[in-house]
């Protein structure tokens, strides 16, 4: 599924009009025709209420309009408030605003904070109101008594119903733009807009829904939108089932390097997730010391005790043991718990040097390459890194506030600029891939956050990846079984309290679910 930046939507508009021929009147029409059909479907009252109209002087205030029409035919009570004068509207939208004069809508123009003022105890006797205000285009902070209106209406409590994107919300990142709009729901035109898709985008505008305009698709195709969503129907035509005469010895082999004094669990957890994921043989690297506490917690998984620093951590001299392991081995996971040191740092250097097979980088792993990315960039196997937003600032050099500033940039630009896929985790998982392509994942709740997932998911991973599934389709699988098992608990035992182990316990149902084409 396809999720467009405001840049590509315009194009595609563009191209429709000038080289299809479509009008964009006509497109103007469809999305506001479109709007009232979803509308309806969320506001079951609707013809019962008065119905304020908060309008712009732009296209997206244009379809207002076209809505504002399509109610009066059905006898609702509508009125539009115009932050503009009436003259200053023109275009497609001008046209439709005309039209609202013969059926006796009343359009009330408020042109700044003093008319505002005046206006604010009719605008208190809407019962529900439609958001018509600013559009896809908007990209500095929202100002002036547009600012005031939007607080002014989100004060109200009244339910909101926003067209295209709720009004003060940047399109591509789904930040706000100093305020926003607080939608019930949201009838966005043509494409899922990038922003509705990532937060807090996705929870301001409520329930959202798509409306054909009558882009036709082989326009689509030309602008070709690199950001998707992943979706079940793509991830199941990727997992395919088993072969009958499966093995162990044809499964796959996860090789696992984790584990410090305290994080046992970390280590215990990617390993054993790797299995869940359906990898054959999975063998794990622990500090020679912990091995007697690490393999009571790992029945199923082979462990290999390697030398260790005083402290505990595996060292650089590991190495020596480890490369007798390498061979066979179908993907190396590196980093959870493992702690960081010069020891444990050499050691991830080198195995990234010398591994020929894919390295999924998670935690301290992570954090051992803050200050020397660039070797990333020498690395000649597929490497997918995992990064809460508090990595990825380390690793980058910057702040986990301007990471969730603009996660899908920043994790498009790791990808790009060092060319390995990014798991950027959180709220709406970003993965990007050095193709340039960009996935959001809508699966997972609040209640994964909680000590544990992130082993889970690093595990996931490298047992697709050992399975033989590209890197790219096995950072997809990973995040999006990882949320749907976390969703199964969340609707079955309570928003939160369920745990990593039980998330990672759900994924064969979840697997066999996606593979039968079931509820998932």
């Amino acid at each position: 599924m396809f999720l467009v930046t405001a840049e590509e939507m315009r194009e595609m508009d563009r191209l429709t009009i000038e080289s299809f021929g479509v009008p964009g009147r006509v497109l103007m029409e469809n999305a506001g025709r479109g709007a009232i059909r979803v509308m309806q479907a969320h506001f079951p009252g609707l013809a019962s209420g008065k119905v304020g109209v908060l309008a712009g002087r732009g296209n997206n205030g244009g379809d207002g309009f076209v809505m504002a029409r399509y109610l009066a035919f059905q006898g609702v009570k509508v009125t539009v408030f115009l932050l503009s004068k009436k003259n200053k509207v023109t275009g497609d939208a001008g046209a439709n605003l005309s039209l609202l004069g013969p059926l006796d809508i009343p359009v009330v123009e408020i042109e700044d904070r003093s008319s505002l003022k005046k206006k604010k105890n009719a605008m208190r006797r809407q019962d529900i109101w439609i958001d018509a205000l600013l559009g896809t285009g908007l990209s500095a902070d929202v100002r002036g008594h547009y600012r005031e209106a939007i607080d002014f209406v989100n004060r109200q409590e009244k339910p909101v119903f926003s067209v295209d994107v709720p009004s003060g919300l940047n399109a591509d990142t789904g930040q706000v733009c100093g305020t926003c709009i607080r939608a019930r729901a949201t009838a966005t035109f043509g494409f899922a807009k990038l922003g509705l898709n990532v937060f807090p985008g996705a929870e301001l505008c409520g329930k959202m829904e798509v409306v054909d305009i009558g882009i036709p698709p082989f326009i689509a195709e030309a602008v070709n939108p690199r950001q998707f969503l992943l979706t079940r129907r793509a991830l199941r035509d990727c997992l395919g089932e088993r072969i009958p005469e499966a093995h162990k010895g044809s499964t796959g082999h996860v090789l696992v390097f984790a584990g410090s004094p305290g994080k046992t669990g970390a280590a215990a957890m990617t390993a054993t997730a790797a299995m869940r994921a359906g990898a054959g043989l999975v063998s794990l690297g622990v500090p020679e010391g912990l091995n007697p506490v690490v393999e009571p917690q790992v029945t199923e998984v082979m462990t290999i005790p390697l030398p260790e620093t005083d402290n505990g951590r595996l060292d650089a001299s590991a190495m020596a043991v480890i490369k007798a392991h390498l061979a066979g081995k179908g993907c190396l996971a590196i980093g959870p718990g493992i702690g960081t040191g010069d020891g444990v740092r050499q050691l991830l250097h080198n195995l990234m040097k010398q591994a020929k097979m894919p390295l999924v980088i998670d935690a301290d792993g992570i954090n051992l390459l803050a200050g020397n990315a660039q070797v990333l960039k020498k690395v000649r196997v597929p490497v997918i890194i995992t990064p809460h937003p508090g990595e990825m600032a380390r690793l980058l050099h910057t702040t986990p506030k301007h990471i969730q500033e603009d996660r899908i940039e920043c994790a498009r630009d790791v990808a790009g600029t060092f060319g390995v896929h990014v798991v950027l985790k959180g709220a709406a998982t970003v993965i990007a891939h050095p193709d340039g392509s960009t996935y959001i994942n809508a699966t997972g709740n609040s209640g994964m956050a909680s000590g544990g997932m992130g082993d889970v998911l690093t595990g996931l991973i490298a047992g697709f990846i050992a399975q033989g599934h590209p890197a790219k389709t096995a950072a997809g699988l990973g995040v999006y079984l990882h949320g749907r098992a976390a969703d199964h608990l969340f609707e079955y035992r309570g928003p939160f309290g369920y745990l990593a182990t039980e998330v990672m316990d759900r994924i064969p149902e979840e697997i066999h679910l996606l593979v039968k084409g079931g509820q998932v």
